[in-house]
């Protein structure tokens, strides 16, 4: 978050003031958000396999990377389906259609794990 004069945190103070906002907003997300309860259950399962099957740093770091993504996409589409909650429930064609982008997101993400992991490790199987 910018400090009062629109600069990036500088002091260790300010980054610890970033770091903490930033861990509320993964409790909030573990606390109100399914979705993403489910993919860091996914990403548990998934990340210890992409260590060891991936056969070097950058087959790890895509298949670790590709994980990564889904989750960071699902605290911005959580972040958006908040700020439309927060103006009130009745439908609205422009609140629908920024939810379903978000979730349109999400799942992008999931495919290219898909594709990620199936081109690293599809070759091995075959």
């Amino acid at each position: 978050m910018a400090d009062e004069l629109g600069h990036l945190p500088r002091r260790p103070g300010r980054i610890l003031l970033a770091t903490r906002w930033s861990l509320q907003g993964l409790r909030a997300a573990w606390l109100h958000e399914s979705s993403f309860r489910l993919e860091v259950y996914l990403f548990a399962v998934l990340a210890p396999l992409g260590l060891w099957l991936g056969a070097s740093a950058i087959e790890r770091v895509l298949l670790l990377g590709s994980c990564l993504l889904v989750l960071g996409i699902e605290l911005l589409n959580s972040a958006i389906e908040a700020v439309i909650e927060r103006y009130g429930d009745e439908p609205h064609a422009l609140a629908g259609r920024a939810k379903d982008m978000g979730s349109a997101a999400v799942f992008v993400l999931m495919l290219n794990v898909v594709l990620t992991w199936g081109l690293i490790l599809g070759p091995r199987l075959s």
